[in-house]
C-alpha cells in the first residue's frame, strides 16, 4: 500500500508520498512553530523504514518553503529535486538561504519534461520506481523561458512550477501542479498530453486565479480535486467534479490499495456523498470518510 498526504497549514502547501517501493518522497514545505514538531515527528516515523527519501520543491516561494531550515535539520534532505533557476528575494530569509544552498548543491537534480533518474521514475539495483514522472516544464518552451526570466528578475516563480504525475503500478494516479496560474497554462494548452487522473490538487491553492484550463479537465477527468485552503472568496470550486476542501477537511490521507483509494481527514464532521462507504481496516489516526475505487 502507498500512502499519499495533503498536511492542513493554512495558506500554503505540504504533501508527502509513502510510496509502495522503498521510496518517500515530500512535495513542498509550509511549517511554522505551531505545527512543526507533529508534522516533522510524523515524516521522521513514516520515513524511517525508507531506503530512498527525496524533497521536490515546485518554486520558491514561502509558503512552499517555509520551515526548510527545520526539515533539513530533521530529516537531513539529500535528494533536492527542483526546476532550475536563480531566482532572488530580497530579504533573504533564512529558509531562502537553505532552499538556494540545496538548489545549487550537488544535491540536486533539475526537473524537466520527461527527466528520468534512478528510482525516480526507473528500477535500478533490486530497488523500484517511485513511480513519479514529470510532465512539464519543457525549458525550451517560449512561454516558459519568460516566465524564468521574469521569475529572475523579481517577478513571482509561480509559473515555473512543474507538473508531477504519481502512479501506483496498476492502481490509482495523482497530478500536482505547484502554482501554476490560468494565464499561463492557456499559453502551454497544447503542449502537454494528459492521461486521466484519479486526484488532482488544485493549483495555486485552488485559487480562481490558478483554476485549470476546461481542455485540461477535459483530458484528465479527475474523480476528485483537492480544493486548498486559500480565502474562501478566493476560491475556484470546480462545481462540475467531485471535490474535497482541504478548508474544511483538514489533513488528508489517501490510501491506495487494491485498485482503490480510502480517504481519511482531520476533521470528524467533514463528509462527502460522492464517496463509497466500504468495510475499512487501514490503520490511520485521521476519519475515514469513504472510497474511490477503480473500475
Amino acid at each position: 500500500m502507498s500512502i499519499v498526504k495533503s498536511f492542513s497549514v493554512g495558506n500554503g502547501d505540504m504533501f508527502y508520498i509513502s510510496h509502495n517501493t522503498d521510496s518517500f518522497t515530500i512535495i513542498d514545505c509550509c511549517i511554522n512553530d505551531a505545527n512543526k514538531q507533529p508534522i516533522l515527528d510524523e515524516i521522521a516515523r513514516v520515513s524511517s523504514k525508507k531506503g530512498i527519501s527525496r524533497f521536490i520543491s515546485t518554486h520558491p516561494d514561502q509558503d512552499h518553503f517555509l520551515g526548510l531550515v527545520d526539515l533539513d535539520k530533521k530529516h537531513n534532505i539529500y535528494n533536492f529535486y527542483c526546476v532550475k533557476n536563480q531566482v532572488i528575494k530580497e530579504p533573504e530569509t533564512e529558509d531562502f538561504k537553505k532552499y538556494k544552498f540545496l538548489r545549487d548543491s550537488k544535491k540536486a537534480f533539475y526537473l524537466t519534461k520527461d527527466c528520468s533518474r534512478a528510482w525516480l521514475n526507473e528500477s535500478k539495483e533490486g530497488r523500484g520506481s517511485s513511480g513519479i514522472s514529470i510532465l512539464w516544464p519543457n525549458t525550451n518552451n517560449q512561454a516558459f523561458k519568460e516566465a524564468l526570466e521574469a521569475a529572475e528578475t523579481g517577478d513571482s516563480p509561480n509559473n515555473i512550477s512543474p507538473i508531477i504525475r504519481y502512479s501506483v503500478q496498476n492502481g490509482p494516479s495523482y497530478l500536482w501542479m505547484g502554482d501554476l496560474k490560468t494565464e499561463f497554462m492557456e499559453k502551454i494548452e497544447n503542449e502537454i498530453c494528459l492521461e486521466p487522473v484519479d486526484v488532482l490538487f488544485a493549483p495555486h491553492h485552488g485559487r480562481k486565479s490558478g483554476r485549470v484550463p476546461a481542455n485540461w479537465l477535459q483530458q484528465l477527468k479527475p474523480k476528485v480535486i483537492v480544493i486548498g485552503e486559500a480565502d474562501c472568496t478566493d476560491l475556484c470550486y470546480y462545481q462540475d467534479y467531485n471535490t474535497i476542501k482541504q478548508n474544511s477537511a483538514g489533513h488528508i490521507e489517501f490510501h491506495n490499495h487494491d485498485n482503490q483509494i480510502d480517504i481519511f481527514v482531520e476533521s470528524y464532521s467533514y463528509t462527502e456523498d460522492f464517496l463509497q462507504r466500504t468495510i475499512n481496516h487501514a490503520k490511520s489516526q485521521l476519519h475515514y470518510i469513504g472510497t474511490i475505487k477503480n473500475k
